[in-house]
């Protein structure tokens, strides 16, 4: 049974509009954007490069280095431009992410930067960064075993439900609320998992299951946008 209804009207199981774009910006490597709703996300990939300082380098293998970013324009609140706990933070989680999908043993002593910026935000952002961050990857050439697809799910009101908005992430009636941002590769491995909240085990369970289901709609918006420059 149904208790808890969305401000929006969504479904439970129903992820915002999604828009992909690959190649967004000319100077990079490769780009990316990729939206839920109003939380957009961009992604920009420089690199393969060399790593300087000379002392960060790995001879074994290549070095994945993300910034995360979110624009002090992307809130009605403005924030702080520049780092932050938080954005460095989420920054070494979207690594964690895209790193068991990518093959850069080849690239011994060097580093790609991928630059993930919000433009505007309302809920889910380093899940949309993530996906615009595959995409940025995989445009700029860089050798994939996979695409990976990162998704929020809640637990509101004893009920989950996929890609919360803000209203839904600041919900305090009842237990709380609870949000587990999933990430999955295409071939559903989990490359990321967080948990924000109380979750039953078998809830969780579900939690994950509803993240894979809905990991497989988003790549195949990812998928179609990769296709489309792939044919110019």
């Amino acid at each position: 049974m149904t208790t808890y209804k969305r401000p929006d009207g969504r479904k439970h199981d129903e992820i915002r509009e999604m828009k992909a774009k690959v190649g967004v910006i000319p100077n990079a490597d490769g780009s990316a954007m990729f939206s839920f709703g109003d939380t957009i996300a961009i992604a920009a990939v420089y690199g393969p490069k060399k790593m300087h300082p000379q002392h960060l380098q790995n001879p074994e293998k290549g070095t994945l280095r993300c910034v995360y970013n979110m624009m002090s324009f992307s809130v009605t609140d403005r924030i702080r431009p520049g780092p932050s706990r938080r954005s460095t933070e989420i920054s070494k989680i979207i690594e964690w992410a895209l790193e068991p999908v990518l093959m850069i043993d080849k690239y011994s002593n060097m580093v790609i930067d991928v630059h993930i910026s919000i433009i505007q935000a309302n809920a889910s952002t380093r899940c949309a960064g993530i996906n615009a961050a595959t995409m940025a990857l995989a445009h700029a050439g860089i050798p994939m075993k996979d695409l990976v697809s990162s998704v929020s799910i809640g637990k509101l009101d004893k009920e989950l439900v996929v890609d919360l908005n803000k209203e839904e992430e600041d919900f305090k009636e009842g237990e709380g609320s609870t949000d587990i941002p999933i990430t999955f590769t295409n071939q559903g491995k989990m490359t990321h998992i967080q948990l924000d909240g109380k979750i039953k085990s078998k809830q969780l369970k579900e939690a994950v299951e509803l993240a894979r289901i809905s990991c497989k709609k988003i790549y195949e918006v990812q998928k179609k946008a990769l296709k489309e420059i792939g044919e110019k």
